[in-house]
């Protein structure tokens, strides 16, 4: 499944994303633009339950936008063991704070995918691949571990 956070209006990333996904075989629900968080809890607890939420921004408000619905997600019994990652522009100063992507996996994201100073789209598209495959991986083991934003760098 992938969304974008209550404040971000943008479509294009979704649209991309939802290709990538079915290009590698996943069947992808796109909840759209601008969710509330309960929109978004609801669409995750339907029959077609994913198997990940995949949250993408490029308003800079991903930060909180994702912190309030990570919270959210983890409270919830039904939802707190749903994989969930958030990439894109996380915060409204662009590239500059690599302590974003801490505080997102310490509040429960899976991985992050962030904008940063040499952490180009091409290396977030590569990382976020590179997560797809070990979470199938881990499907049949453990839970799979998170990654830090620019990992891949």
């Amino acid at each position: 499944m992938v969304s974008s956070v209550s404040s971000d209006a943008h479509m294009w990333n979704l649209v991309f994303l939802q290709l990538l996904l079915e290009e590698a075989g996943h069947e992808v629900t796109n909840v759209g633009v601008c969710p509330p968080d309960g929109t978004v809890m609801a669409a995750c607890r339907g029959a077609d339950r994913p198997d990940l939420l995949v949250l993408s921004t490029v308003n800079g408000h991903g930060r909180l936008d994702g912190l309030r619905l990570i919270r959210a997600l983890r409270a919830d019994p039904e939802l707190a063991a749903l994989p969930v990652v958030i990439g894109g522009k996380l915060g409204v100063r662009g590239s500059g704070d690599p302590g974003v992507g801490r505080q997102l996996l310490d509040a429960g994201f899976d991985a992050v995918f962030a904008e940063s100073r040499g952490n180009t789209p091409e290396r977030m598209v590569a990382d976020f691949r590179a997560f797809l495959t070990t979470l199938a991986t881990a499907r049949t083991a453990t839970p799979p571990p998170r990654i830090p934003a620019g990992a891949g760098r």
